[in-house]
């Protein structure tokens, strides 16, 4: 029997800085090609400020920061008593892992290989190359062959050179391997979806992240020809994921033991809602000053990278959606294992993308893009899925 969709009440919509990220997300795109243009010295200056080993920078200060402070917010919400009760929800939870790391990581390298390598390769531009950073530990000299690379020296320092759409590719197989992003929690809850299966598949493929993030990353990258740099891909993912999530386990214990579970939840939880967004669109400034020249040369670059992202996000949401409803999920548990799949973790990717190839790199600039989709698809497939709820059984959550 079909079910009329309920209208979700307004005050339980996006908070403040969720409901317009999208507003955001273009106001700091703008204020970083502006910065970019007006003061160059700045945000190169902040580039500068890394921790080298060598000669080559491996981890870019600024960036570490903001990006500790995008993925605290989210490992701090992760229960482990629950995500190992959630190891017996079964189908929900193992359709996602699934999709996730078995398909997902795949489909996204051969749809963007196609579009970038073969589609839009004419209009990047066959000659086109982009500078990115030397694989962490290698040492070759210049005119070295790496990859698909060239050792080459720019501004006294050795980089790599490779073709524009290869970085761009870079990015895009970031996004792929870098699977729901704490956002699929609003998504998730938007849909009317069970919200604390949702946390708890968030938190374990936040969790299997650890282990198979570098795995597929190198592989891909190997793959497609471009630099495995394996210890500098360990690394961001200890500096990255696994500090945060050391950080967030610790602090969690320690809060609730001296303040209460019902503190932490309503009180810290509350404060911290923001602070991933805010780092998110500090990042973003500082990734479009140093792109700002490529796009006003080129404003279509958005586009070339957008296609097949989008493509990817639509492809991924109805392969998950579908297998729930052949695997007969309620409702609510089929939304959000769908959406899981669909939404890419953009923060671990920008910095990833940032550690591995640079802050100006075109792969950086790909898994920003994928911040640019993320917001407007995802409320798409939201409403997508309001309409949809006759396709499952669906037993209304308790008031």
């Amino acid at each position: 029997m079909a079910m009329k969709t309920e209208r979700i009440q307004k005050s339980r919509g996006l908070g403040f800085f969720e409901k317009y990220l999208y507003i955001w997300v273009i106001l700091c795109i703008f204020a970083g090609i502006i910065l970019g243009k007006v003061a160059p010295g700045v945000a190169e200056y902040l580039d500068g400020l890394a921790v080298y080993v060598g000669e080559a920078p491996v981890v870019s200060i600024p960036i570490a920061i903001c990006l500790f402070f995008m993925m605290y917010p989210i490992m701090v919400k992760i229960d482990f008593g629950e995500v190992i009760k959630a190891g017996k929800s079964g189908k929900p939870v193992f359709l996602t892992l699934f999709v996730n790391w078995a398909i997902k990581p795949f489909t996204m390298y051969a749809i963007a290989l196609f579009f970038l390598g073969t589609a839009f390769y004419g209009l990047i531009g066959p000659e086109a190359v982009d500078h990115v950073k030397m694989p962490f530990g290698l040492d070759l000299p210049v005119g070295a062959v790496y990859g698909s690379g060239k050792v080459i020296l720019a501004d006294g320092m050795k980089v790599l050179e490779v073709p524009l759409w290869r970085s761009y590719l870079a990015g895009c197989i970031l996004l792929g391997i870098a699977p729901c992003t704490a956002m699929v929690l609003v998504w998730g809850f938007l849909a009317r979806g069970n919200d604390g299966l949702t946390l708890v598949m968030v938190a374990i493929n936040s969790l299997t992240m650890l282990v198979l993030y570098g795995v597929l990353g190198g592989f891909l990258l190997g793959v497609g020809r471009l630099p495995v740099p394996w210890q500098a891909l360990v690394l961001s993912i200890g500096i990255y994921v696994a500090l945060p999530l050391v950080a967030g386990y610790i602090s969690r214990k320690a809060i609730i033991s001296s303040k209460g579970e019902e503190w932490f939840k309503e009180k810290f939880l509350h404060i911290l809602t923001p602070v991933t967004i805010i780092a998110l669109l500090v990042t973003l400034v500082l990734l479009f000053s140093f792109k700002g020249e490529v796009i006003i040369a080129n404003p279509l670059t958005i586009l070339w990278i957008a296609i097949p992202l989008f493509i990817q996000t639509n492809l991924i949401y109805w392969l998950g959606y579908g297998l729930a409803r052949w695997l007969k999920l309620d409702y609510r548990d089929a939304a959000p294992a769908a959406m899981i799949g669909a939404s890419n973790h953009f923060e671990v990717a920008i910095a990833t993308a940032t550690m591995l190839f640079g802050l100006s790199s075109g792969a950086a600039l790909a898994t920003v893009v994928g911040v640019l989709i993320e917001v407007p698809v995802m409320l798409m497939l939201v409403k997508i899925c309001l309409k949809t709820t006759h396709w499952f059984r669906y037993e209304p959550a308790a008031a």
